[in-house]
C-alpha cells in the first residue's frame, strides 16, 4: 500500500515536536524517578493566591503529573501539529502563549465562580499544557474539513475528526475539576481567533524572538522533509494507516474547494484568472498555458496582497514571489494560498 505523506510526521513543525518531546520527558521522570520533585509542579491555586507563588503558574500549567493526561495530551498536539505548518510557528506560537495566558485567568475566574455560586472551595487543578491544547479545539472545529469515513449502525457518521474528539473526551474525563481547564481553554481559543476582540494583536510573540528561537531551537527540533511517496509495511498499525488516509482526505477536500471557487469565479467571470496564475507557482507550463497569450486589456488589475500575509507565507518557507502570486490568485485567502502551496 503506497499513500501520500507529505503532510505526516513533524516535517515543518519543530515548535509541535518540542513540546511533544520536553514537557513529556519531564513528566515520565518526575513520575518515576523524582517522585519527591512533583509538589513544585503543582497547580496549586492556593500557594498562588496565599502566598503568591507565582512561579507555579508557569510549573503548574506546563507539565502534566499524570502520565494519562501526558498520552491524550500529546496525542492531541500531535494532530494539531497541521496549524503549524498551516499558519507558521511565529503565529501557532503566538496562538499557544495567548490561550495559555488568556487560559491562566479564566482559570481564576471559573474557580472563584464555583466557590461564589456552589460553595466548592478549589484549591489545586490538575496540572500541564491543557489550556492551550482545548484552546486548539476551536480552530480546528471551525477551519479543518469534516469528512465522512463510515456510520455505526446507519445513523452516527464517524469522520476524520470523531477520533480527536474522542481523545479531548477522555482528558476531559480524566480527572477532577479537569473540566474547568477545558473549558477555560476553549474560552481563550474564541477570544483569541476572535476578529472583534483583536486580542491576537496583543498577545503575540515579536519577530526579534521568533527569529531568536528559530536560529537556536529550530535547527534541533526541525525534521527531515518526507519523500512523496513511503510503503507502510506489514508492522504498522491500522491507526496510523487510517491517519495517513485521513490526512491524504484532508488535502484532497481542500483542494477540492480550490477546484470549486476556481469553477465559480471562471462562471461568474471574476477578476482572477486561475488558469493564467497557478501553473507560474512551480513552472508547470502547460500547452494550453503556453497557446493562450492574454491581450493587456483583457488583463485584470492585480490585486493589492497583505504584507502581514506575505510574510506568513514566507515564514514558512516560501518564496515572496509564490507567496504573492498565491495570495492574488486567491483573493488574499491565506488558507487556500497556503494550501495551494504545500501541495504544489
Amino acid at each position: 500500500m503506497f499513500t501520500s505523506t507529505g503532510s505526516n510526521g513533524l516535517y515543518k513543525a519543530p515548535l509541535s515536536k518540542s513540546l511533544l518531546l520536553v514537557p513529556s520527558a519531564i513528566s515520565i521522570l518526575l513520575t518515576l524517578l523524582f517522585q519527591h520533585y512533583q509538589k513544585f509542579f503543582a497547580y496549586n491555586l492556593q500557594a498562588i493566591k496565599e502566598d503568591f507563588q507565582i512561579w507555579r503558574l508557569v510549573c503548574g500549567r506546563t507539565i502534566c503529573l499524570d502520565l494519562k493526561d501526558t498520552f491524550c495530551s500529546c496525542l492531541l498536539l500531535y494532530n494539531f501539529r497541521i496549524f503549524e505548518r498551516r499558519y507558521g510557528s511565529r503565529k501557532f506560537s503566538s496562538f499557544l502563549l495567548g490561550a495559555w495566558m488568556l487560559s491562566a485567568l479564566f482559570d481564576l475566574l471559573l474557580v472563584e465562580i464555583a466557590q461564589y455560586t456552589f460553595g466548592v472551595t478549589i484549591n489545586s487543578l490538575p496540572s500541564g499544557f491543557l489550556g492551550p491544547v482545548f484552546a486548539l479545539f476551536v480552530p480546528f472545529y471551525s477551519s479543518i474539513p469534516r469528512v465522512q469515513v463510515t456510520q455505526v449502525l446507519g445513523h452516527f457518521s464517524i469522520t476524520n475528526k470523531t477520533l480527536v474528539y474522542i481523545l479531548g473526551l477522555q482528558l476531559v474525563t480524566s480527572g477532577s475539576y479537569i473540566w474547568i481547564l477545558a473549558l477555560s481553554g476553549l474560552v481563550s481559543g474564541i477570544c483569541y481567533n476572535s476578529s472583534i476582540l483583536k486580542v491576537h494583536r496583543i498577545l503575540c510573540v515579536p519577530s526579534w524572538v521568533a527569529k531568536i528561537f528559530s536560529w537556536t531551537l529550530e535547527p534541533i527540533f526541525s525534521s527531515a522533509e518526507p519523500t512523496n511517496e513511503v510503503r507502510v509495511g506489514m508492522g504498522a498499525t491500522v491507526d496510523i494507516q487510517r491517519q495517513q488516509r485521513m490526512e491524504l482526505l484532508d488535502r484532497q477536500i481542500m483542494m477540492s474547494q480550490v477546484a470549486q471557487m476556481r469553477r465559480q469565479r471562471q462562471q461568474q467571470g471574476g477578476m482572477i484568472n486561475w488558469n493564467r496564475l497557478f501553473p507560474p507557482l512551480r513552472h508547470r507550463h502547460n500547452v494550453n498555458y503556453q497557446d493562450h497569450h492574454p491581450s493587456e486589456q483583457d488583463t485584470p488589475p492585480p490585486t493589492e496582497v497583505s504584507e502581514e500575509q506575505v510574510a506568513r507565507l514566507m515564514e514558512m518557507g516560501f518564496s515572496r514571489g509564490d507567496a504573492l502570486e498565491a495570495l492574488r490568485a486567491s483573493n488574499n485567502d491565506l488558507n487556500v494560498a497556503t494550501n495551494f502551496l504545500l501541495q504544489h
